[in-house]
């Protein structure tokens, strides 16, 4: 399928991922439609796309004062395509059944995270899983050709074997886990039952710009990052053996839009990943000693519950399949996103006070 100057319906499309895959979808000239219910995406994150629409309806129209409103184009590549966001929640199956129209193919990212599944997994078996369900039936019902759901490396569970081949078990430790885990099941079924083009994704840890810092959302870097900016040291909850597969995120998102066209990968599940296994600690020590605290320990802290012990992904189906291998080594995308945040306006004093140290 040819991801080019076609229409493309990209559910949590203002989130972090999911703003990156609107970026290279839209670098490509398509026309993009955001379904998102903004509770944790952000419209900063599609601004240069709708400021931009905004500045060219308005040459068109003659009005004056917003042309060069728009702030400037982060990356080589400006955005050429059209973007729309709808502001919609994926539990409303009225409002999917009406959205989820004309369109060649959809990309289902919409998502309610794990650490919120410790606490509220009714929450987020609503999101995942009822939602997956709304999202792929709708897409059903509405002759849309190709479905791609983004699942994660947390399907999986912990590894039993590695590198963690699409055949690994998948044995979840979290709700969260458990209800992407579903949305795969149902998104297959749409293929099974109704001859509907699916694809499955799943990608490992994701980092870099736009990565919620604070709140639930907050993943381990952005934590990591900002308390030895503002001077404290990183916390580690366990024993900082535990092992992740970090990939910088506009490598991931490139993944994702190629998965997404590509045919030999419909009814397939795919790995996204740099294939790379770094431990919590050793993550730890790269972050003190680029910012020139080499040797000083982490702080330790009870494990948080349902982590995974070890994640380190195969990534040989997407290599020959794709074409697609990861760009940007751990040490560079710690060194790319420092250099984002320092573009950013955080008060670290602020942020520091306030954070939530077990944010579960």
């Amino acid at each position: 399928m040819n991801l080019h100057n076609t229409r493309i319906i990209v559910t949590g499309g203002a989130g972090f991922i999911g703003s990156h895959v609107v970026d290279e979808l839209a670098t490509r000239g398509n026309h993009v439609v955001v379904v998102d219910n903004l509770s944790t995406g952000s419209m900063e994150n599609l601004d240069v796309h709708l400021l931009q629409r905004v500045c060219h309806e308005s040459q068109q129209t003659g009005r004056n004062g917003l042309v060069g409103s728009a702030p400037a184009v982060s990356g080589p590549n400006p955005p050429d395509g059209r973007v729309d966001l709808i502001q919609a929640d994926i539990t409303d199956a009225d409002a999917m059944a009406d959205l989820i129209t004309d369109a060649e193919v959809v990309i289902h990212m919409a998502v309610a995270c794990v650490r919120t599944s410790l606490n509220e997994p009714e929450v987020v078996h609503q999101a995942n899983t009822t939602g997956s369900l709304n999202v792929a039936l709708a897409a059903q019902r509405n002759s849309i050709k190709r479905l791609v759901y983004v699942s994660s490396s947390e399907a999986y569970g912990t590894a039993q074997t590695v590198p963690m081949a699409e055949s690994h078990p998948t044995e979840p430790t979290t709700v969260y886990g458990a209800s992407k885990l579903a949305g795969e099941a149902y998104a297959r079924a749409m293929g099974h039952t109704y001859g509907m083009e699916v694809t499955v994704i799943r990608p490992f840890n994701s980092y870099g710009p736009r990565e919620p810092h604070s709140g639930k959302r907050a993943e381990v870097i952005p934590k990591f990052v900002l308390r030895t900016m503002a001077g404290a040291r990183p916390i580690i909850f366990g024993s900082g053996l535990q092992t992740r597969d970090f990939t910088w995120v506009l490598d991931t998102a490139q993944g994702i839009c190629a998965a997404a066209a590509e045919d030999m990968l419909v009814g397939r599940t795919v790995n996204l990943a740099r294939g790379q296994e770094v431990s919590i600690r050793h993550l730890a020590d790269k972050v003190l000693s680029i910012f020139g605290r080499g040797g000083e320990p982490p702080v330790y802290d009870a494990p948080r519950p349902g982590d995974v012990d070890r994640h380190y992904a195969d990534t040989a189906q997407a290599s020959v399949k794709l074409k697609w291998a990861p760009t940007v080594s751990i040490d560079e995308g710690l060194r790319r996103y420092i250099d984002w945040l320092d573009t950013q306006d955080i008060d670290l004093e602020q942020w520091l006070a306030t954070d939530e140290q077990r944010n579960w």
